[in-house]
């Protein structure tokens, strides 16, 4: 299933309700945290719809639908975003369609409120080039904001293992700057665990895999890799930059 869902409504006004619960939503977190450390990454997502509901969301790059066929696994339905910045390659497009076409999610696919067209008009061509962490912000950062104002969790599949910024990623934190709950259920995960899950569950993949991108993200900023190399070493190449701010 897809809804368009592609330009979510900025989050409402804080209440001193909401600032309760908010408060409430961290010390449940961090209460949980050590429990669920050594959890298997099902358990960990069927606390979170047990403890959420319908207030959580799974994100997804498709790279691979990992961390989507656990989910939907666990809650038929639930729903998944996908940042739709417009430079994604077409094999990436492709994957959302067959991975929302073949699970049972709801794919909600976000989009910048410029698209790149008008911000080429605005900011000039090429800002990915000139300014990476700018582009980022807008294509990435602001749309996910935007996306997940009606939640109070959201699952991720970051793994310790893909960046040293990630290394001390827990498989629940609380999220201070949007002020909400984050799973990581597959957090401990290596590359090999997540290989072996893909084989065993016949998961789908973005074919780039196959064609030497062991990491996807914008087709403007990421270039194949040599086997044996870092797999992030094709992201931002040659600037210094590991991340696009989502995770941070």
């Amino acid at each position: 299933m897809t809804s368009s869902g592609s330009r979510a409504t900025a989050p409402a006004r804080s209440t001193p309700e909401r600032s309760q619960e908010l408060s409430t939503l961290e010390r449940f977190a961090l209460a949980v945290a050590d429990d669920l450390a050594d959890a298997s990454a099902t358990d960990i997502i069927a606390w979170a719809v047990r403890a959420f509901g319908d207030r959580i969301v799974v994100t997804s790059s498709m790279t691979d639908a990992v961390i989507v066929h656990l989910a939907a696994t666990v809650q038929p339905g639930i729903d998944v975003i996908f940042l739709d910045t417009g430079y994604h390659f077409p094999e990436t497009a492709g994957t959302r369609d067959a991975v929302a076409a073949t699970y049972q999610i709801n794919l909600i696919n976000v989009t910048p409120s410029r698209t790149v067209a008008e911000q080429d008009a605005i900011l000039g061509p090429r800002l990915y080039a000139r300014n990476p962490d700018l582009c980022c912000y807008l294509r990435k950062v602001v749309p996910l904001e935007r996306a997940l104002a009606p939640y109070a969790a959201w699952i991720t599949g970051v793994r310790r293992e893909e960046t040293a910024a990630r290394s001390d990623t827990r498989v629940v934190e609380w999220n201070a700057k949007r002020q909400m709950v984050k799973v990581n259920p597959i957090a401990a995960w290596t590359s090999q665990q997540v290989d072996d899950y893909i084989a065993d569950h016949g998961v789908l993949v973005n074919p780039l895999l196959e064609d030497g991108y062991p990491s996807i993200g914008c087709q403007t900023c990421t270039m194949r890799v040599e086997p044996g190399a870092d797999p992030r070493s094709g992201r931002w190449a040659g600037t210094g930059k590991t991340e696009c701010g989502l995770h941070l």
